[in-house]
Order: C-alpha cells, then sequence, then structure tokens
C-alpha cells in the first residue's frame, strides 16, 4: 500500500465492505488459557486453552451449531460459509470445538471451510507477554499507563503498534467479506431498517462466516468495521468464549449483538452452586 493511501486493506483503495454486500459475520473470542487462569499476558505468544477453556469452547461450539433455538442469534440460515480463525493455537482449538460441534449435526450440507488466516492473531505484546499483570505495572509503570490512556501513542516495549495491526487487520477482513459476497447477489439500503418491521434482518440463504480470534484484535476489527478511528480502541471488548454479530446489510454494517455468553450459563450455575455450599459450609450469610 503506498504512503497516504486510505487503510482499506484493498489495494485500489475500493471501500473495505463491498458495495451492496449482504451477509453477516460472527465474531468469537477463544477459550480461557492457561496464562489467562495465571494473570498474565498474553499478546501473540503461545499458550494452551485451560481446562476451563476447553469446556468453555465446547459450549461456544454447541451454541454456534444450533444458532437458531431459543433464544435465537441473529444470524442467517444454513451453515456458515466459512471457519477463519487466527492461527495461534488457542483460537485454533476454539474454532476446532465449533467445526467439531457443527459436524455432530450431521445432514447433507457442506461443512464450513476451516481458514488459518495469521492477519487476526493476536496484538504482539513484546517483553510484557508472560509476564503476570502485576509484574508489567511494577517493572514498566509508564509504558502499561500509556497503554491503557493512549494505545495509538504507547505499545508494549518491543510490541506492535496498532497502526500495524490494522494494516495487518484490513486485508484478511477483505478476503473474509469477498468470499462472503462470491455467488450472491448484491442487495440494498433502499429497506425497512428498525427490526420490529416486516422485511428487516436477513433472508434465509444469506452467506455468513465466523471469525474465531482475540480480544485485541477485535476491538481493532470493530473500528475497522464500523469505519471508526484506532483511538477508539477500548470502545469494544469481548469476554471469554463471547460471540458478536455483526450483520452487513447492502454494504452497511449493522450491530446486531454483543458479547453473547449465555452458552456459559452451565458453567456459571455450578459455581454458583459450589459459592453457595462454601458459604452453608462456613456457616456465613
Amino acid at each position: 500500500m503506498s504512503p497516504g493511501a486510505p487503510l482499506t486493506g484493498r489495494p485500489d483503495g475500493a471501500p473495505l465492505i463491498p458495495d451492496g454486500l449482504d451477509a453477516t459475520l460472527v465474531l468469537l473470542r477463544h477459550g480461557e488459557t492457561e496464562w489467562i487462569r495465571e494473570g498474565r499476558f498474553q499478546g501473540s505468544a503461545e499458550n494452551p486453552l485451560s481446562a476451563l477453556g476447553r469446556r468453555q469452547a465446547a459450549l461456544a461450539g454447541e451454541r454456534l451449531a444450533r444458532p437458531h433455538a431459543s433464544p435465537a442469534m441473529p444470524v442467517p440460515g444454513g451453515m456458515p460459509r466459512e471457519l477463519v480463525h487466527s492461527s495461534l493455537g488457542r483460537t485454533t482449538e476454539t474454532a476446532a470445538a465449533v467445526a467439531s460441534a457443527i459436524a455432530d449435526l450431521g445432514g447433507d450440507a457442506p461443512l464450513p471451510a476451516l481458514v488459518s488466516e495469521p492477519g487476526i492473531r493476536e496484538i504482539g505484546q513484546g517483553v510484557w507477554e508472560g509476564e503476570k499483570i502485576e509484574e508489567i505495572g511494577r517493572r514498566w509503570p509508564d509504558e502499561i499507563a500509556g497503554w491503557r490512556r493512549d494505545p495509538i501513542a504507547m505499545q508494549a516495549p518491543g510490541g506492535e503498534t496498532l497502526r500495524a495491526v490494522d494494516a495487518r487487520v484490513r486485508p484478511a477482513l477483505a478476503r473474509a467479506l469477498d468470499e462472503l459476497g462470491r455467488d450472491y447477489p448484491r442487495g440494498t439500503t433502499d429497506r425497512p431498517q428498525v427490526h420490529g418491521y416486516s422485511g428487516v434482518g436477513q433472508a434465509a440463504g444469506q452467506p455468513w462466516s465466523i471469525l474465531v480470534g482475540h480480544d485485541g484484535v477485535f476491538k481493532v476489527v470493530m473500528l475497522a468495521l464500523f469505519d471508526l478511528p484506532l483511538a477508539k480502541f477500548w470502545s469494544f471488548s469481548l469476554g471469554l468464549t463471547g460471540i458478536s454479530v455483526v450483520e452487513i446489510r447492502g454494504g452497511r454494517p449493522v450491530l446486531r449483538a454483543h458479547n453473547w455468553t449465555g452458552h456459559l450459563a452451565p458453567i456459571e450455575d455450578e459455581a454458583a452452586r459450589e459459592a453457595a455450599e462454601r458459604r452453608a459450609t462456613s456457616g456465613a450469610m
């Protein structure tokens, strides 16, 4: 991309979202990892899902395999076209859990393609990777404070800048969006736009795909999709295996759901029961 060219992810400077595209993108964050459990920064370093993370991924897979079970998710009917995942192991494992749940449904429909996409790997955090949060605060107090206040001006020592992350995210998004638009007719915004009225929402056969990634990189993905400045980086967040749904309506993105985590209710219910049992045993109110 030449200096000064618009950051679209396309060499010709065309809009990131193809004109008239009707499609849906589902964003899924990976499950808990060993380093998250230990309170360590991850960045683009490899570390595996924890036992809890594997269970979270399995529950997310079951939810996405049956998206129209009550309460229905706002996605079209039919199979997702692709399962695009970051090239890191924790997202690969989470995507595999989703693919396994979809395959278990059986049927004659082709299964979604599994696509490893390095462009949506997590933000590189340099020397902070593997360090505990409190240790980072002790050794790099000014840098971590700067990252939290102004992530454009400050990054981890040896880490990626947000502009560098944005530059690799956009081509990855462009490829996924182009695949969604392949062989599907273009739509228009000249139709009802307010939900609750007839004719609003996705058509039954509209294409959709799932992106499996990370909280940090998904912040950048959301800003790119909604054409927001990188200064708004802290505006979006996803919990572990949180699900967000972006409908693209006639080339215009619409946020339909954000950080959907209802599939984790069995884990949360167990934790609540265990806490209640501990209180009963201790005699605390």
